[in-house]
């Protein structure tokens, strides 16, 4: 099976612990938007499959149901909705690692500018376009809880479902697929029983960069939690792997 960066499972822990906060909402909202806008101002997630993608995330941080729908309006043609776009930025981190960082912003030097900062700092630097994304491929990723359960039973189950590959972190199985398929592996999973805890599209690095320089630890984990409280970033992906 193909690496999965432990930042990923820090990521999901800090955000739903900023989604209790409240601070998650606005970037929630703002990809809830860009969603409606990218998808020919269609605001029904049935009809919208990145808008379904981001719904679902939302309503999995508790995103309050007013919230989403204001969102959805303003993608549908609401103030501020026609200056967003959506941008992948690539980088570089210290001991060689990857990192891509997604957002949405009104701004694209600003947002630039930000990013580049704090790359600098940290001793990374900005790439050029597919310089960083060819270590990384966009999959559906689906995180079940399986405490208590026999993981060899669901692992063949879910094999059976269409899943291309899974990782174990504790009491919980990341299961990855084609990004086409994840609400379809998501239903089948929970109409058989098993508790989905997430559901989205990512992008999983293809390998893994393990660093164990304490020093360059500090700086590249400082580095990805002030690019995540950028307020135009919605996700930041690395191959960066701490041992």
């Amino acid at each position: 099976m193909s690496g999965h960066s432990k930042w990923a499972t820090i990521h999901r822990a800090k955000e739903a612990k900023d989604a209790k906060k409240g601070a998650i909402f606005t970037k929630l909202a703002m990809a809830i938007a860009i969603a409606v806008k990218e998808g020919g101002g269609i605001g029904d997630p049935e009809k919208n499959f990145k808008l379904r993608l981001a719904v679902e995330k939302a309503r999995q941080l508790n995103m309050p149901k007013d919230n989403i729908g204001r969102a959805i309006e303003k993608g549908m043609g609401g103030a501020g909705a026609g200056d967003l776009i959506e941008i992948m930025y690539e980088g570089f981190l210290p001991a060689g690692c990857g990192v891509l960082v997604e957002a949405v912003t009104d701004n694209k030097a600003r947002t630039s500018q930000q990013i580049r900062s704090v790359l600098e700092k940290i001793g990374g630097s900005m790439g050029g376009a597919g310089s960083v994304s060819h270590l990384f491929s966009s999959v559906g990723e689906i995180v079940v809880n399986i405490e208590g359960q026999n993981q060899d039973d669901i692992e063949l189950s879910i094999i059976d479902m269409g899943a291309t590959d899974f990782e174990v972190d504790g009491n919980r199985l990341m299961v990855f697929c084609d990004r086409s398929n994840i609400f379809e592996m998501k239903d089948q999973m929970e109409k058989s029983g098993l508790k989905v805890e997430l559901a989205e599209a990512i992008m999983k690095p293809l390998m893994l960069v393990e660093v164990g320089d304490e020093v360059k630890k500090t700086h590249i984990e400082n580095g990805l939690n002030q690019l995540e409280e950028l307020d135009d970033v919605a996700h930041v992906y690395t191959n960066y792997q701490p041992v």
